[in-house]
């Protein structure tokens, strides 16, 4: 476990690099903020240069696992599909290739021959990232690779991304919006039980370094496994009981019975919003807010799994929200945690991996409960 932890800090890492390459080089820039126009259907794949950000750096995450853990090739799962059709109307699976210009090569085939945008992204690719300083040479998990899968969100918050706000992260406080709240997400879980186990938050726009004018990124990791609750942060200080200055952080576009319900009990000016499901739950493992609070089936596995990871390890967890209002007062609150081994067979696509009851990331359990509370009987 130790080993699969460093690998997926490293390829993170990598995905974090390829993130800022698309916004630093010229000509992957204009390819990532150019909107379609008319009928120039020569460029739709480049008018769509943002989903293959995405699926770039998820095939890449996919092909360094895959490579060192070849038995958990077939659970490593992502947000996005990896085929394209080009402006000749060809089809191309991206992947990442054995060579830098092999890769170059291929995504020139779907850049409708955009060779130096194509060159560019494969360098990052292929670029081995900095060391990452980690103490996790001595963490013993007994879990084998083959016992595990894994869920990539490439680019959460990928309008964030796009929109390419540069807001001025202030230690201690929750900035709603801008390119901080654009992370990338790997998460394992046991592939029999569903249990997030390991996380890996990557936030490559964390701090502009004024020297240069370049990102410096941020990451985080946590691992919980039986008895073994380990966690880059500290945990946060232990936060009011039973709803006194509780804070929440919820979607700006969350149901007004929510907002009034949670207003009554935390007061107006501890309910925060916020952009991303990831950076939402991030904002919970950091202790910014106390709990995030979603009551729509908007968020899916790969938003939730590696946050999840985290706050379990720090004696929290992620509960789906309509089980836990449906279950008795006394239930235990891990029999309502997300699980992210299964697919909702009644739904098609995307939708089969979706969190489709909501739900509420907390730190704390008797938080959970007044939260729970709170909305008991309003949805």
């Amino acid at each position: 476990m130790a080993e699969l932890l460093k690998l997926l800090l490293r390829v993170a890492e990598k995905a974090a690099n390829v993130a800022r390459v698309c916004r630093q080089e010229a000509p992957l820039f204009q390819l990532l903020v150019q909107e379609k126009t008319g009928d120039d259907k020569n460029k739709k794949f480049v008018q769509d240069f943002k989903t293959l950000a995405d699926v770039v750096i998820q095939e890449m995450i996919r092909h360094d696992v895959g490579v060192q853990f070849p038995e958990m090739v077939g659970f490593i799962h992502g947000e996005e599909s990896n085929k394209f059709e080009n402006g000749l109307g060809e089809n191309v699976t991206v992947t990442v290739c054995a060579t830098e210009e092999e890769t170059a090569t291929l995504l020139a085939s779907v850049l409708d021959g955009d060779h130096i945008a194509a060159s560019l992204l494969a360098r990052a690719i292929h670029q081995n990232p900095a060391t990452i300083d980690t103490d996790t040479d001595s963490l013993t998990v007994p879990l084998k690779p083959s016992e595990l899968g894994i869920w990539i969100d490439p680019i959460d918050a990928t309008s964030q991304y796009i929109e390419g706000r540069e807001e001025v992260l202030r230690e201690g406080h929750l900035s709603p919006s801008g390119l901080h709240c654009a992370l990338v997400l790997i998460g394992v879980y046991l592939r029999d039980t569903g249990e997030p186990v390991m996380g890996v938050i990557n936030q490559p726009f964390n701090y502009k370094d004024p020297t240069d004018g370049g990102w410096r990124g941020k990451h985080f990791w946590g691992v919980s496994c039986g008895d073994l609750n380990i966690c880059s942060l500290c945990p946060p200080k232990r936060g009011p009981e039973r709803g006194q200055g509780l804070s929440a952080v919820l979607s700006s576009s969350e149901k007004q019975v929510v907002k009034e319900s949670l207003t009554s009990l935390c007061g107006p000016e501890k309910l925060i919003y916020a952009s991303g499901a990831g950076y939402k739950i991030l904002c919970v493992i950091q202790g910014l807010a106390d709990v995030y609070v979603l009551s729509e089936g908007s968020t899916f596995k790969w938003d939730s799994c590696a946050p999840h990871a985290l706050l379990r390890a720090l004696g929290g967890g992620v509960v789906d929200l309509t089980k836990r209002l449906q279950s008795s007062s006394g239930a235990q609150d891990h029999l309502t945690e997300l699980t992210y081994h299964q697919a909702n067979t009644e739904c098609r696509g995307a939708d089969r991996w979706a969190n489709h009851g909501g739900l509420v990331a907390y730190r704390d359990c008797a938080q959970l409960r007044s939260i729970v509370d709170a909305l008991k009987g309003k949805l």
